[in-house]
């Protein structure tokens, strides 16, 4: 036998005799009968070209070359066991790496609280977070650069599915010393005709599109004062004093000194939703469990805006006068 003919059950084989220090008791061991085993460790043998064990009537000792080679075999039954389990592990989706690509405000509310779920019960999956805009997520999910991505809006495309995984209301935030900033509601009508810092239309069409809608409803011409390219922007400028803003539950995550942030009224049915893509043909286990978790954190609207009152009032910091 040539070395390319040694398999594991040969190293399985020397290893019992090794720590059985007889072939009967290593037969026993292994569920075979002895003299299948002994031409196993004579093919071995031969294969390596030295002399493994010294045979006497005490049973079978390792000899210098057979020392050295048992410590081997071991390492590489070792080896071949953990690769067999990583491999189940991949294929039930407990292993690998997901590549996700996230925005802006959306790191704010809704993608920690999946990423962190989906650590607790997947520890040898290695996520890694991509900042992409909407169009940038669609092209690296086509180019496989990403497994799943969360914007606002998605449009129908055959070869990518989306889904809607959470519905954010509206807040407006102000500053402190503003005449409304005392209101435990607000309606689009009394924000009219305020100053607005608002978001321009790239990179994302889709999220300044719904803003507009609602005020279009109403017949509301909103006074957009400013333009920024994201909420972080928009609240440190309303902390400034240069107008009102409006954010998302996961953008009232921000914290800014001298802002109040006001819920929206209900009927001026003030919401946006977060949603999920990946490609249609994606069916790899490791995205399917991603998919799954974050299906799990999936929350009703009501539960969310209950849940976020009393965090807003704390959030207000009034200077004295």
């Amino acid at each position: 036998m040539s070395l390319a003919g040694i398999e594991l059950r040969h190293l399985r084989y020397f290893v019992a005799v090794v720590e059985q220090r007889t072939f009967r008791a290593a037969a026993l061991r292994l569920h075979v009968s002895q003299p299948p085993l002994t031409r196993q460790i004579q093919q071995l043998e031969e294969a390596l070209g030295v002399k493994l064990l010294e045979r006497s009537a005490r049973g079978a000792d390792p000899t210098a070359a057979g020392k050295v080679f048992y410590t081997e075999a071991r390492n590489l039954l070792a080896l071949a066991q953990q690769a067999a389990e990583r491999t189940r592990m991949a294929g039930e989706g407990r292993l690998g790496r997901i590549d996700i690509g996230v925005f802006g405000s959306a790191v704010l509310g809704a993608i920690p609280k999946i990423v962190q779920r989906f650590r607790l019960t997947h520890p040898h999956v290695e996520l890694v977070l991509h900042s992409l805009d909407r169009l940038g997520q669609v092209k690296a999910l086509r180019e496989r650069r990403i497994a799943v991505g969360f914007n606002r809006y998605f449009a129908e495309e055959p070869d990518l599915s989306w889904e809607v995984i959470q519905t954010e209301h509206m807040s407006v935030v102000l500053p402190v010393q503003h005449p409304l900033a005392d209101r435990e509601v607000l309606s689009l009508a009394e924000i009219g005709k305020e100053p607005l810092i608002l978001y321009p239309r790239t990179p994302r069409p889709g999220f300044i599109d719904q803003m507009m809608r609602m005020f279009h409803l109403r017949r509301i011409t909103p006074h957009v004062s400013q333009e920024v390219d994201d909420m972080v922007t928009a609240v440190g400028l309303v902390a400034s004093g240069f107008g009102l803003s409006l954010v998302t539950d996961s953008g009232c995550n921000l914290r800014v000194p001298g802002t109040v942030q006001i819920p929206l009224r209900k009927d001026d049915q003030a919401t946006v939703d977060l949603c999920m893509i990946h490609r249609r043909d994606d069916d790899s286990p490791l995205l399917l469990e991603f998919l799954e978790v974050a299906r799990e954190l999936r929350e009703p609207v009501e539960t969310k805006v209950l849940a976020r009152k009393p965090a807003v009032k704390k959030s207000v910091t009034k200077k004295k006068g």
